[in-house]
């Protein structure tokens, strides 16, 4: 069974879904019906909302939350070369294309980020194109420009650039 529950974070409302193995889905949302928000939080789920909560609280770096990735076998290499940067950090559409042993993936690589499934966990904002602009973000440029001045304000200037 699916369960859902909404996290309001401060980039916006999130929608969680998972089961009792794992989280399947974290997505920005901005319609919901307030009786869908007043739902009790489902057990499962609870371990998800308290390590968002601590990382937009800034006392988490890394998730332990158990995810359940869904995508085809391209996209799944995406996403474990994602998960891999650091908090705080930065990648690019090429250097992770570069990773998988194609340089001209790099627009599969930016089409699988943004149909990653689980955001902020999953952290597809931390990828940048090889310019250093913030570009294509499922949850909008404002949201990924804001997650990465929490993870780390001192990295981008007043253009959403990296110095």
């Amino acid at each position: 069974m699916t369960y859902k529950t909404y996290f309001d974070s401060p980039v916006g409302l999130l929608k969680i879904t998972g089961n009792e193995q794992a989280i399947s889905g974290i997505s920005y949302v901005e319609n919901v019906l307030q009786e869908d928000l007043e739902k009790p939080i489902p057990e499962c789920l609870e371990p998800c909302l308290e390590e968002l909560e601590e990382y937009f609280a800034k006392k988490r770096k890394n998730f332990t939350i158990k995810t359940m990735w869904t995508g085809t076998e391209f996209q799944q290499r995406v996403w474990e070369e994602m998960v891999k940067i650091p908090y705080a950090s930065t990648s690019t559409y090429l250097a992770i294309a570069l990773a998988l042993g194609d340089r001209n993936a790099v627009r599969a690589v930016g089409m699988a980020c943004k149909l990653n499934p689980i955001a902020i966990v999953g952290p597809c904002h931390r990828v940048l194109g090889t310019s250093g602009d913030l570009t294509g973000y499922n949850g909008g440029l404002d949201h990924k420009r804001d997650l990465l001045m929490l993870e780390n304000p001192l990295v981008f200037g007043k253009q959403g650039r990296l110095f």
